[in-house]
Formats: structure tokens, sequence, C-alpha cells
């Protein structure tokens, strides 16, 4: 596996578009296109929220029907959540105008949205992007990228990552974009991702493929604690690669499960790390545990915890705290063997032993916080497990970003 430039278009037959239709920002662009040449195969996980959107909703009825998807249309500035029939009525209507513009089926065209709870889509300026949109669209790199610039709302840069594999002789290339910054938690977050590939796989291991493995990438973010209702993640394979047929649990199965969880977690890290407000990228592994649950909550807990989250952003190796999200997580562990050590480019230390403080220098200690992607380590001793989580540091600047966001 090798990392290649690009991202959404990198695979073969795709292309992708960018413009500026005016829904909610100005002089910047708020819509993006992802078109196949050819049908495509797809999959998709979306948010736990008993609250979904719109086109949260009618993604969910393009996967389980029948036809295949080809074009994926998405808009930043207005999120088309609790909006009512009127809203998925307009999701309908999108659907419609670009596949008339592109000359595809309407079943087959998946919607994104972010931005705005509550309001409805301005469906002049939607349409009317979607002409554009269908003009410009092109197979380029840097129509990728725009195309990830597009979806941003609160994000500070675009997220995207491409990588090929060899499957048969055949050269697969799996590449992928996403947006997220806020309202970001464990079971997928106000995140959006966009993955294509040129790979030859069944719809069924398609699905296979990425629901094994959200649990360890997207689902182990927070931001904030707050659970979208716009969460989604779409995976799309229009086969041009012309590889031998991926099959379940074979090898080449596992080579594209690890291409695609390349994808998944550097765009996971991209969203954490970009938090609203956020100084840091804040990482925490679990170590040594019973089994993979235990280690996914203690992982979880600390990530979550708005008191660690604090100290991150004043670099304060203040391990009272994470032990304490350790307690209230649910999981069961001695405290009094929990191991605890802080690394970042600046060099790694231990904060406790067995449950207490052992002699560190604070200097030290806050030298390593003030990095740009700080890492916290619990080792409880009770196994061969772990996991790892991801989030940020907790700002002044996440409330002067949310505090205002809708006016």
């Amino acid at each position: 596996m090798k990392q290649v430039k690009g991202g959404v278009t990198a695979a073969k037959g795709f292309e992708a578009a960018s413009t500026a239709a005016g829904i909610k920002y100005t002089g910047r662009t708020d819509m993006a296109l992802i078109y196949s040449q050819v049908p495509c195969e797809a999959a998709g996980t979306f948010t736990t929220n008993v609250v979904k959107a719109a086109p949260v909703k009618w993604d969910q009825q393009v996967i389980a029907g029948g036809e295949k998807a080809q074009a994926v249309v998405v808009n930043s500035g207005i999120a088309n959540a609790c909006t009512g029939e009127e809203g998925f009525g307009y999701c309908k209507d999108t659907a419609e105008a670009l596949a008339k513009t592109l000359g595809i089926s309407p079943a087959g065209v998946l919607i994104g949205s972010t931005g705005v709870i509550g309001k409805q889509l301005p469906m002049d300026k939607l349409t009317a992007g979607i002409e554009v949109l269908a003009e410009k669209k092109n197979d380029s790199l840097e129509n990728g990228t725009e195309a990830a610039k597009a979806i941003m709302t609160t994000d500070t840069c675009e997220k995207e990552l491409a990588v090929e594999i060899e499957i048969g002789g055949k050269t697969v290339t799996i590449g992928g974009m996403a947006k997220g910054s806020g309202m970001i938690h464990p079971n997928m977050c106000t995140m959006l991702a966009f993955i294509t590939t040129d790979a030859v796989i069944s719809k069924e291991t398609l699905k296979k493929a990425l629901s094994e493995d959200v649990g360890d990438t997207y689902n182990m973010i927070s931001v904030d604690g707050d659970t979208s209702t716009n969460d989604t993640v779409l995976l799309l394979a229009n086969g041009l690669a012309e590889n031998p047929k991926i099959v379940p649990d074979s090898e080449d199965y596992q080579k594209f499960a690890k291409a695609l969880h390349t994808i998944n977690e550097y765009l996971a890290k991209k969203i954490a790390g970009d938090g609203e407000g956020a100084t840091a990228l804040f990482e925490v592994k679990a170590v040594n545990c019973e089994d993979k649950e235990q280690a996914k909550v203690l992982a979880k807990s600390i990530v979550c915890s708005n008191l660690t989250k604090t100290a991150i952003a004043g670099h304060d190796a203040n391990w009272g705290r994470i032990l304490c999200a350790m307690g209230y997580s649910g999981a069961q562990f001695d405290p009094e063997k929990v191991d605890l050590f802080f690394e970042s480019a600046a060099g790694k230390i231990q904060i406790i032993e067995n449950g207490t403080a052992v002699a560190y220098s604070e200097e030290e200690a806050t030298k390593i916080l003030s990095e740009s992607a700080v890492t916290a380590i619990a080792d409880v001793k009770m196994g061969e497990a772990s996991a790892t989580a991801w989030g940020c540091d907790l700002t002044h600047g996440y409330i002067d970003i949310n505090a205002d966001y809708r006016s």
C-alpha cells in the first residue's frame, strides 16, 4: 500500500466539482459533486441519533434499494434536519434535478447536507448550483480537493487522502474526503465522509468492510459530546480497476480492508484534530485491557472528559481527571494497578504508577503537552487488548464559534 495524491477523484472513473451557490455562506464554495462514470456498488453508515436529517433518511433508502449509485451531491450551510416532509421532498427534488442534468437515475443519487438545523433549503439556489456542478465536473485531483473544501462548515482545512494497493496484478485506488469540526461524538458525529474506489467488489462485501471498520475509526472520535443528526459515511465502488472480484475473508479482502482503514483512520483523526477552537489533537490509548470492549469504553471515557480536555488545553498534567474519567466509564478495573503516560513529539513521561503519582518534572510534562498532537496512554494491566480514541483540547474558541453559529 502506498499513499498517492488526491482524494475522491484519485480512483479511476470518479469526477468531482464545487461551486458557490450562496446557500448560507458568501465568498466561498458551498456545494460539491462526486460523480462516477459508471454506476457503483454503494455502502453507508449513518447517525445513531433518533432525530435523523432528511438526507440521512434519503441515503438509507438509496443504499437499501436495488439500483446502483452514481452521484453524490453535498451542500454545506444548511443541514436539512428537522424539516419534516418538506425537507425530505427537497431531497427528492435535488436527486431528480441532478439526475436530469447528468442523465442518470434519481434512485442512484445520494445526498449530503451539513450546517444549521431547522432551516429549509433554498431550492432555487440548490438547483442552480447543480447546473454549475454538472458543467464543471472532471476527474482532476484539483477538483477533488476543491470538493473537499466546499463541504466544510466550521472546519479550518479540507480533509482528503488516497492510497493504492495491488490486487491480482491490478492497481486498486481508494480515496476519500470528509468534513467535521463540531457536534462530534462517538457513534459518528456531524461528520460527512465520502470514499471512492475503483475496486471490483460486491455490495455485501463493501458493506462488511465499511461496517467492520467504522467502530475503530469514526466511532472512536469526539470533540464535544454531541451526536449529530446528519452523520453519514458513504463508500462507492465502480469496478474500473478490473481486479479479480474481492470476496470476504480472502487475502485480497484483508488488503482492501487495511487500505480502507488507513483512509478512515486518517479522516477520523483529521476531524478530531480540527475540533472547533482546538489547538491540539488529543489521542488516548487504553492498553493491556481485558478485552476490546473494555479498552474502547476506557479510551472513549477519557477522550470525552471535558475536564481532561481543558487540562490538555492548559498543558497541565492533571492526571487525576483521567483516572476519574476511567472510574465513571462503567468498565471494571483496579485503579491501584493503572500506569499513565503522556507522549508527544517532545518526548514521553510517566505520570502515575499503580494508581499513584511518580516523581516527574511538571516542566517536562508541560513541554510534552504543549505539542499540536498529544497522547495519553492508560495501562490497566489486565490482558492484551487495546483501543485508541481521538479528540481535541477544549478552549474558549469552542464557545466563541458556537455561541453565534446561526447569526
